[in-house]
């Protein structure tokens, strides 16, 4: 019987060493510094009842989940106090000497690159350190670290974005925003429909937009409304997107599409966002689109009227008539309407009959009429 009274106090003092060690403790010593790396105390009441996390349709007991806190280390966890106060030579050390040492299928490798990125970020070497993030994603995609390395490459692009440029030769001299915007890229395709992920979007939207690249601005911005249109920013996203699209517009002798696409988006947002409408001034916007476009009718009745096809010509200033009526464009087609030859005023007025040819987007014009190249001639 004393022999098997041994063995039972033997097992309980190993239990009891072995609890103690899986919370970074040795039986007798005090708290670590760090109390966010201890696990929570185990309840004494042994009637307690279990609790349950709703997961993936069914509810799991929380003593199956994974600990909400990362496993203590010595050397990882000198690692990190070292990179909290600006250390991160000595951090780095740590963490290759700790790489040397340990396997590769070590259950804390994750956190260790993790913290090697965080010592390159630190001494300036974004691009490296965004390489050992993204090892951090590829290698170990259940990780903890995955939404942080996540973070950490939206900062290192967004850093880019705004002027950080890579060393050469130790100097700071290369731009790196075109690797900026595949970052961001890939954080969407890491995370599609994470907040993350659309705050890369829109970042990548307002790049564009700041360098004036109106055409990739345009896109972005609305497959940022196509695919969060519940965002609170969405109105202002439409605006942005609705003067992207009249950056692309060169002038009344260039295609109209842009503008007619703006004034689409401009007129929605009128109904919808009235607040967003009226501080913008979006009315008066939507009236400067108009003058365009009725200046552009004019510049192209004006050609026909000069190259002798007056029955487009009267066609075309009677359209303009008809559309902006209020505008002085419309006055001026009036007058030279007046100049025709009485014989081509008798052709229906614009809408009474089909035209033979449409131009564009929805502006009925004759079957023939002015090509314009790229000078605008």
């Amino acid at each position: 019987m004393g022999l098997l009274r041994k063995v039972i106090h033997c097992s309980v003092a190993l239990a009891l060493v072995c609890a103690a060690a899986a919370r970074g403790q040795t039986p007798g010593s005090a708290s670590p510094t760090n109390p966010s790396r201890l696990s929570p105390a185990p309840t004494t009441t042994p009637t307690a009842l279990p609790e349950f996390e709703f997961r993936g349709g069914r509810w799991i007991p929380l003593t199956d989940l994974a600990p909400t806190s990362l496993p203590a280390n010595e050397t990882l966890d000198r690692a990190e106090d070292f990179l909290q106060r600006g250390g991160w030579r000595a951090a780095r050390r740590l963490v290759l000497r700790w790489f040397e040492t340990h396997d590769k299928r070590h259950p804390l490798r994750d956190r260790a690159t993790f913290i090697l990125a965080e010592c390159y970020f630190q001494s300036g070497n974004r691009v490296l350190s965004f390489y050992h993030f993204d090892e951090v994603m590829d290698l170990y995609p259940e990780s903890r670290l995955f939404r942080a390395a996540l973070q950490r490459q939206y900062d290192i692009a967004d850093a880019f974005l705004r002027g950080y440029k890579a060393r050469f030769l130790r100097l700071p001299i290369l731009s790196m925003q075109d690797e900026a915007v595949e970052i961001l890229f890939r954080i969407q395709s890491r995370a599609p429909g994470s907040p993350l992920a659309e705050r890369a979007l829109l970042r990548t939207a307002d790049f564009y937009y700041a360098t004036s690249q109106f055409d990739l601005a345009a896109d972005a911005y609305g497959s940022y409304a196509t695919s969060f249109p519940r965002s609170p920013l969405v109105g202002r996203v439409r605006l942005r997107q609705a003067f992207s699209q009249m950056g692309l517009f060169r002038g009344t002798r260039f295609d109209a599409t842009p503008i007619v696409d703006a004034r689409e988006l401009l007129s929605d947002l009128i109904v919808t966002q009235p607040e967003l409408a009226r501080q913008e001034s979006l009315p008066s916007v939507v009236g400067r689109i108009d003058e365009a476009q009725a200046r552009k009718l004019l510049q192209t009745a004006d050609w026909y009227g000069k190259t002798n096809q007056f029955r487009g010509a009267v066609y075309i200033y009677r359209l303009l008539i008809e559309q902006y009526a209020e505008s002085a464009d419309a006055t001026t087609a009036k007058d030279r309407l007046a100049n025709i030859p009485e014989r081509f005023l008798s052709d229906p007025a614009p809408g009474t009959t089909q035209p033979p040819e449409r131009g564009d987007r929805g502006l009925a014009l004759p079957s023939t009429g002015p090509t314009t190249n790229g000078s605008g001639q």
